[in-house]
């Protein structure tokens, strides 16, 4: 399963990449969110792939998931939202201001 998780954060992480490498804006919104996702399941794989496990750990400590990374998760789910509304709303702007939408405010 570690493995599984480790390809698709690869793979989420390259297409992101491609996507922020687009000479248009809303790719580059896209290409920061797959980032974003990779990052956060990276983050949340970092605790552990357990099933029916309580998040604590108890007396003996083979069956537990860690917490920690579940509530930076949470909480980067929330700065990620907020940093997405915010690029759109500058792209929106740009595009308004520039009259097309490209990255570097210039027709090719």
């Amino acid at each position: 399963m570690e493995a599984l998780i480790a390809i698709f954060v690869g793979w989420l992480t390259a297409c992101g990449v491609y996507l922020m490498l687009r000479s248009r804006t809303f790719p580059v919104v896209l290409g920061l969110t797959l980032i974003s996702y990779a990052a956060n399941l990276f983050l949340f794989a970092t605790g552990r792939l357990t099933t029916g496990q309580p998040p604590v750990i108890a007396k003996e400590a083979a069956g537990y998931a860690d917490p920690l990374p579940q509530a930076l998760v949470l909480t980067a789910i929330v700065i990620g939202f907020a940093m997405t509304a915010f690029v759109i709303v500058l792209a929106l702007k740009a595009r308004g201001d520039l009259g097309n939408d490209h990255v570097d405010g210039e027709e090719p």
